[in-house]
């Protein structure tokens, strides 16, 4: 998607990145207000405020009330909590998609195993790379299975941005839960080569299976991650009542 296509507050986004990711705001670097930016930019403070937000939830900003918005210490942090993707509507790490191939089979066919499917039920196979905000690299190499009859006409989709559980949520599946599982791996040829890498360097590997409301699995999903370009947290409140 080229930068005119975006939506204002994922352009002005992009153009903070590149301020922070070629080096012109240094770590611990104030950036304007959202009232400055609105100015520069012509738009309205919701629109520097979502700009704003999506920069945070990248690690690249941080946030404080009444203090401002400075450039992260150690930029490429993200929570690892929106990977669940329930919590949020749009991607889970921002970056367009790189398809590698999208394809319908039977589940005995697929590359990750749908719990409880059978067989011989169709199910839609999809394999990306999730590329890097500045789409300079390689972040993610993706590869979800989706059962057919949740996902008909996910192959119609502009797959180098949609988002699965948006997918999901806007054919009117109702999302119940997420179980995101983070193991130790370590790159095999086709990954190392991807990521220029060593073989058998460590690295991140999610699985995440999503069920429906009704209990059903509509979604089974594998990402690998290299373990130096990116940190991951998990933050809650502390002011709720004591269990």
């Amino acid at each position: 998607m080229s930068g005119r296509d975006l939506p204002l507050h994922a352009r002005i986004r992009r153009e903070l990145e590149a301020h922070i990711q070629e080096g012109r705001w240094a770590p611990g670097t104030r950036i304007p207000t959202e009232s400055e930016l609105g100015e520069q930019y012509g738009v309205s403070r919701i629109t520097v405020q979502r700009a704003l937000r999506d920069l945070a939830d990248t690690g690249m900003v941080v946030r404080y009330r009444r203090h401002g918005t400075f450039v992260a210490q150690t930029a490429g942090e993200h929570n690892l909590l929106r990977a669940t993707g329930l919590l949020v509507s749009g991607a889970e790490m921002h970056g367009d998609h790189r398809v590698i191939s999208a394809q319908v089979l039977l589940a005995e066919q697929a590359a990750l195993v749908l719990p409880d499917l059978a067989g011989d039920e169709a199910v839609v196979q999809v394999e990306r790379h999730k590329l890097s905000a500045d789409g300079g690299r390689v972040a993610i190499a993706e590869l979800a299975v989706l059962p057919f009859r949740f996902a008909p006409d996910l192959l119609d989709q502009p797959l180098v941005t949609t988002t699965t559980h948006v997918y999901l949520r806007n054919r009117g599946v109702k999302l119940g839960r997420s179980r995101l599982y983070v193991e130790p791996h370590a790159l095999d040829d086709e990954h190392a080569e991807l990521f220029g890498l060593p073989v058998g360097t460590p690295v991140f590997r999610w699985l995440r299976i999503t069920w429906s409301a009704d209990g059903d699995v509509v979604e089974h999903l594998r990402a690998i991650l290299p373990a130096e370009t990116s940190r991951f947290y998990v933050e809650s409140t502390l002011n709720g009542p004591p269990f």
